[in-house]
This record gives structure tokens, sequence and C-alpha cells, in this order.
């Protein structure tokens, strides 16, 4: 009976694992100054927290959208995260507050500068190289599933 019980907790570990490598998180597709974004839904307390934590890379136009609960003032961080990332605060009408480039592996805070409903993680550098800033409007925001 131990064995088995020991089994099942590594097996729930193994596919909590498989759960934060994001293989099981909904996407949607979300458009930015005229480029297009493959974008994983975090919308769920545990999807939040764990992120884009012990992924090895990211495809080009691929990224991460944190559904928040609520607008308010979010800081993200880095910690776990093995890829440099870029993040961009958005509000609830979809315009991009800031951008903030976070460092793999660190636990620097990198606050929003407004009230912000979302934020998108991309491969640190892809805003800057498309010429994307504070101001740029994302859409296809409303076919996110709400926060959770």
């Amino acid at each position: 009976m131990r064995l088995a019980s020991l089994l099942f907790l590594l097996t729930g570990l193994l596919t909590a694992h498989a759960g934060a490598s994001g293989n099981d998180n909904p996407q949607i597709s979300l458009q930015i100054s005229g480029h297009t974004v493959s974008a994983e839904i975090a919308h769920t307390q545990w999807s939040r927290s764990q992120g884009l934590m012990y992924r090895e890379s990211l495809a080009e136009n691929s990224g991460m959208l944190f559904v928040f609960t609520e607008a308010s003032y979010y800081s993200m961080w880095m910690k776990d995260t093995y890829i440099p990332l870029s993040v961009a605060f958005i509000d609830e009408q979809g315009v991009i507050l800031n951008i903030e480039d976070m460092q793999p592996e660190t636990r620097t805070a990198h606050d929003s500068e407004g009230m912000a409903k979302y934020a998108l993680e991309m491969n640190k550098g892809w805003f800057a190289a498309r010429k994307i800033a504070a101001g740029a409007r994302v859409t296809g925001l409303n076919k996110a599933p709400a926060a959770e």
C-alpha cells in the first residue's frame, strides 16, 4: 500500500511538472502593431504562478499572456525561468503601459507603471525589434478566458 501511495505521489508531481511546461494551457492569437503573437494563457492561480518557469526555449512569435483577476499594479520576476524575457504590462483597454526586460533566474521585481489587467511575456527584445512601445494597442485579448 505504501508503494502505491508513493507511486501516486510521484505521478502527481510529474503531472504537475508537465503542466508547468505549458503543454495544457489554452492559446489565443493576439495582434500588436501588425504582428501576430501566439499566446499561451496563464489565467488560473496555478498557471500564473508557474508562468514560463523551467522552459528551455520559446518560439519566435510565441509568448505567455497572464490574465489577472482585476486591474491593479503587478510585478513579475524570473525565479526558475531560464529564458531571457521582455514583459509588456497591458491595461483593460489593451494599451501597453510599459515594457520591461528581465534576466533569467533573478528575483528582481519588474513593475507595471499603471493599473494592468494583463502581462505578455515574449523573448527578450521581441517588442524592441518590432518598434513596439508603451501606448501600442493589443487586440484579441477579448478571446482570453477570464481569470480564475
